[in-house]
């Protein structure tokens, strides 16, 4: 019975003359101009931005008191809350006027609340819409529609379109990143799948504190130990998809594990922030001694890195807060909103100084959203619940309108009535300042054509430069 070449190498000294060969033959495909295949592919025209990062205050912040001023409702403030088409609904709720005063800033005079005092310095940066509009008042159904453009489970994320769509510039890192801090949001990791796309553009989370990837070190001191196993786990894995005919899971596997022996080596050093320089470090409030805002800046420094190192899109959660989410505080408004800001508000801001010092602004995208906002009335004194029917996002970068608000809601807060903008809608915008059309991306899945815009979303053009 005649014998391969590959199958002798394969089974003879345990099989390290096939490993030889593996090594040789992909140096000699690094060497070698990347195939047509893993070439990245084409934007569907001209992008403005090359990256996203993600800045998602999950919970739902309060419009009202950061980036919505309602004088309105300083002259309600205390009075009953009698406008629910439901009465059972109105209770003994009272409106709530702001604890914080609002500010015009900057040459555009855009007023924004004293909880964000160094997003402020940036209002002429930012293109805030005022009119968003969500379909439910539940955490796990609007975090998931905010990722994924569905309320329903196991759609792919808008990290994972985006990756699919453009691929990653780095050949060593995934080209979507979630720099999380341990805790899974309402609606669990749903939010950062890949759903039907390929596996390889299933997110890889970075934790804050401690080992920002489990296992990525590997036990085996020895490389040459270690890549004997890859090999091994390669071609059971090749093999068993071959008995599949062809299956683009195993195949995607194959690529993931190849991709961690790839990071090993490189995501330590690219985390590694003790090569960046004092006064970096306090930009993004490293040195300071609240343990949430040293944490949250070290997760957007880590963001600039990524970025500047190939990746596509990196999502940054917020330190842990209330129990269904950071910003949720039905009780407790003035407390926790100043803590999740102190958290916040500095490290976003110094990520946007870092951004413009490096030359990375004008190609970047920074989406500050959450899932809702928080209703102008209360149950108390002293909190808010969900408001999905008007709230606000902002928009910063490359192709962005800056010292723009586009849309409004009434004057209470409580609707949005001027160019109401949808989680599609936003979706869009997102899309095409990558130079991506939402109606364009689609992936054929189970007998039809999907997108994350579902058959919905309209590109807002007025936050967005006319070049």
């Amino acid at each position: 019975m005649a014998v391969t070449r590959r199958e002798m190498l394969a089974s003879a000294a345990n099989g390290f003359g096939l490993l030889a060969l593996s090594g040789l033959l992909a140096e000699t495909r690094a060497a070698s101009p990347k195939p047509a295949a893993q070439r990245l592919p084409s934007p569907h025209f001209a992008p403005r931005v090359k990256n996203v990062i993600f800045l998602f205050m999950d919970g739902g912040v309060s419009h009202v008191d950061s980036f919505d001023p309602k004088t309105k409702l300083d002259e309600l403030d205390g009075k009953p809350f009698t406008e629910s088409k439901n009465p059972t609904a109105n209770g003994n709720r009272q409106w709530l006027k702001s604890p914080w005063k609002f500010q015009p800033r900057g040459d555009s005079g855009m007023p924004i609340s004293d909880l964000f005092p160094h997003i402020a310095t940036y209002a002429d940066d930012l293109a805030v819409i005022r009119s968003m509009k969500a379909d439910l008042p539940i955490h796990s159904t609007g975090v998931l529609f905010l990722h994924t453009g569905s309320n329903n489970a196991g759609r792919p994320s808008l990290g994972s379109w985006v990756n699919y769509g453009l691929g990653c510039e780095s050949q060593n890192l995934p080209g979507f990143v979630v720099l999380s801090f341990g805790v899974v949001p309402c609606g669990g990791m749903e939010n950062y799948s890949n759903g039907f796309l390929p596996a390889n553009h299933q997110a890889t989370l970075l934790a804050a504190d401690g080992t920002p990837i489990d296992n990525i070190q590997p036990a085996d001191k020895d490389s040459r130990i270690q890549l004997a196993k890859l090999a091994l786990l390669r071609g059971q894995n090749e093999a068993f998809s071959r008995s599949l005919g062809g299956d683009d899971d195993v195949d995607a596997a194959i690529k993931n594990y190849e991709m961690a022996f790839r990071m090993q080596s490189l995501v330590p050093d690219l985390l590694d922030l003790s090569r960046e320089t004092e006064a970096t470090q306090k930009l993004y409030a490293i040195d300071s001694k609240v343990p949430s805002q040293r944490l949250y800046g070290i997760q957007c420094l880590r963001a600039r890195r990524l970025i500047e190192s190939g990746v596509r899109f990196v999502e940054i959660t917020c330190p842990p807060g209330a129990s269904n989410g950071t910003w949720d505080q039905h009780g407790n408004l003035k407390a926790g909103h100043e803590k999740n800001a102190l958290d916040t508000d500095q490290a976003i801001a110094g990520l946007i100084t870092d951004l413009k010092q490096r030359g990375l602004f004008e190609e970047t995208l920074l989406v500050w959203a959450g899932e809702f906002g928080r209703t102008p009335h209360s149950a108390g004194r002293d909190g808010r619940d969900h408001h999905p029917e008007g709230f606000s996002v902002w928009l910063a970068g490359g192709g962005v309108r800056g010292g723009t608000i586009y849309g409004a809601t009434d004057d209470l807060g409580m609707h949005s009535v001027e160019n109401i903008c949808t989680m599609h809608d936003l979706h869009a915008t997102i899309l095409h300042l990558l130079g991506l059309d939402h109606e364009r991306l689609t992936f054929r899945f189970s007998g039809r054509d999907f997108r994350l815009t579902d058959v919905h979303g309209n590109v807002v053009r007025e936050v967005l430069t006319s070049s």
